[in-house]
């Protein structure tokens, strides 16, 4: 009988997940770090662990929660090491991504009160956890959340009562539907003036000033909307890239590996293909860096998913290696470029050039609305959506395979470019078949996919594109059967696209190496006159086979090489790997 699976995907209960015994990556050294601030706001991009972030603080600092606190943080970092403010405060939290929207001001502010309102009721309240500070105590208007808030906030003060640490989640949330949802009036309106959530924070700010609050702690995707907020609450720090807290969300190389090992020996039936497994996590949701000169990091929540499915399936690898909550709305690609040729320029430049141009001063500027939409900013946006990550100081580029695939999918839907499914997919369904004869399979993808594209497109598209389209048709059709790599860094330079069978499918062990050439229009005759590739191409393509065969000298390796001339020639040839001695 297989045992309890552990692994916490879709838990975000500090609680529950030391309770039910789920495994745990520590990032607790970051709490007293954390403690130097008394309005920090951290932002990561969606599905990256904020929500847990956020219970863990409230369990660490809740007055109530200090006869469980050996069971909580038992064997972490800050149960070895607490901090003089352990339970030291009464703890009040609030979720913005539960706010209901509305289409107008009135509406807006009358679902936020009802969403603030009954966490601040449930502070003092019949069977509320902080009753025996609030006897005696009667809110004058309890629908209204900043009022209610306020007259709390009197009352500790007025009381000796222990401080507040209060706890925002997800606060751009509602926000950002607006801007999402052309409502940029009704933003405007929210995030000025005197409106229900500047007067929220401006309570939060009064309550810190007069040290009723000991921290107001933040969390969002954008720094927008707290930068539209700053008059009102010009006390925000905004910590998303201070190098104390780059590695606070995400698990870098040395927490993975340790977190893959602990899968692999609990529930995977094959326990020595660490490496092989290694290898398609990193393509698939490594990549994430977060400054600079900071460490690649995993998408802690997707890797989850990850191994997670892996737990259910007894060590079987997922059909579908994109967990569907990571995909951000495309409505967000054609708001924030206003109109699809700017879409379109930016997908280009993403999928072709295979990175964008910044200025690191930008990441580190104030960020509104205004520059939100400006086109110089999109890098920005898009680094804080978490669809691009820092590649260096200067680039940023796709972070792994898992949004190239996105990229593609919001590429074609854009250019009107079809799948062609009736098509395709017998060519797939012949390789699947036949033992594995690729050249049909590019053929098709060069008839069916690349032969939709007008001659002009062909101009902008280069070799770095051609081999993400038909990595994106890979995945789609065999994505059951295999596991894909691109750029993959080996001793002899970076293979463009790796696929190697699943480990329990009659594919296992089955490796083809393929390296893309891509030509002018200008060459196709000499393109479809040539015999063989050019030597140079197809020992290189050898010498990655190699590599991998040094790695796992137990696969089959077959190694292609690609020519395309725009959409007018096509050759592929399969060369020999030289085997290892």
């Amino acid at each position: 009988m297989q045992a309890e699976i552990n692994i916490p995907y879709a838990v975000a209960d500090f609680a529950t997940l030391r309770g039910r015994g789920y495994y745990y990556v520590d990032k607790t050294r970051h709490i007293p770090l954390l403690e130097r601030y008394n309005a920090p706001v951290f932002l990561r991009p969606r599905r990256f662990g904020k929500s847990l972030l956020v219970s863990t603080l409230a369990y660490y600092y809740d007055i109530n929660a200090a006869d469980r606190f050996d069971t909580l943080f038992g064997g972490t970092y800050i149960g070895e090491h607490p901090t003089g403010e352990r339970n030291k405060y009464m703890v009040l939290r609030f979720n913005f991504s539960q706010l209901v929207m509305a289409d107008n001001m009135e509406g807006l502010e009358q679902n936020f009160n009802r969403l603030a309102s009954s966490p601040i009721r449930g502070f003092v309240r019949g069977e509320a956890r902080y009753t025996r500070f609030f006897e005696g105590f009667h809110f004058t208007n309890d629908s209204d959340a900043s009022n209610s808030l306020s007259e709390i906030l009197d009352w500790v003060r007025d009381n000796n009562c222990p401080p507040l640490y209060i706890l925002i989640d997800e606060y751009d949330n509602f926000t950002n539907q607006l801007l999402t949802t052309y409502q940029d009036p009704l933003y405007e309106n929210v995030t000025t003036g005197d409106s229900f959530l500047r007067t929220f924070f401006k309570t939060i700010k009064s309550g810190i000033d007069g040290g009723t609050i000991r921290c107001c702690f933040c969390t969002g995707v954008l720094p927008v909307t707290m930068d539209d907020l700053t008059s009102g609450y010009n006390i925000a720090q905004i910590l998303t890239l201070e190098p104390d807290f780059v590695e606070m969300l995400g698990f870098n190389h040395e927490e993975t590996a340790t977190y893959l090992r602990y899968v692999i020996d609990k529930y995977g039936e094959r326990k020595g293909n660490f490496d092989e497994l290694w290898e398609l996590i990193v393509s698939n949701y490594d990549g994430y860096r977060f400054l600079p000169d900071a460490p690649l990091l995993f998408n802690s929540t997707i890797l989850s998913y990850f191994f997670f499915k892996y737990a259910v399936s007894h060590g079987g690898i997922p059909d579908e290696m994109i967990d569907e909550n990571l995909r951000t709305d495309i409505g967000w690609i054609r708001r924030l470029t206003v109109t699809q040729d700017n879409a379109r320029e930016m997908l280009d430049t993403l999928l072709v050039d295979n990175e964008l141009p910044y200025s690191a001063s930008d990441l580190r500027s104030k960020f509104n609305k205004r520059k939100f939409f400006d086109k110089r900013f999109y890098p920005v946006s898009l680094y804080y959506l978490g669809m691009t990550t820092l590649e260096s100081a200067y680039r940023m580029r796709l972070p792994n395979l898992t949004m190239r695939s996105i990229y593609m999918d919001y590429y074609n839907e854009m250019n009107h470019i079809e799948a062609r499914f009736n098509a395709i997919s017998p060519a797939f369904e012949a390789f699947t078949q036949s033992g594995g004869k690729l050249e049909d399979t590019v053929m098709s993808f060069f008839r069916e996919y690349l032969g939709q594209f007008p001659a002009q497109a062909f101009d902008k598209i280069n070799e770095n594109f051609v081999r993400c389209a038909f990595y994106a048709l890979c995945y789609t059709h065999l994505s059951p059967y295999y596991t894909f790599a691109m750029e993959q860094n080996l001793p002899s330079g970076r293979a463009d696209l790796v696929m190697t069978g699943i480990p329990g499918t009659p594919y296992y062990a089955d490796c083809r190496v393929l390296k893309f050439k891509y030509f002018k229009a200008k060459e196709a005759a000499r393109i479809k006159a040539l015999a063989t590739p050019d030597a140079e191409d197809a020992a290189q393509a050898r010498a990655y086979a190699d590599d991998i065969l040094r790695q796992f000298p137990h696969y089959k390796m077959r190694t292609y090489v690609v020519y395309i001339a725009a959409g007018k020639a096509c050759r592929v040839w399969e060369t020999t790997p030289a085997r290892l001695g």
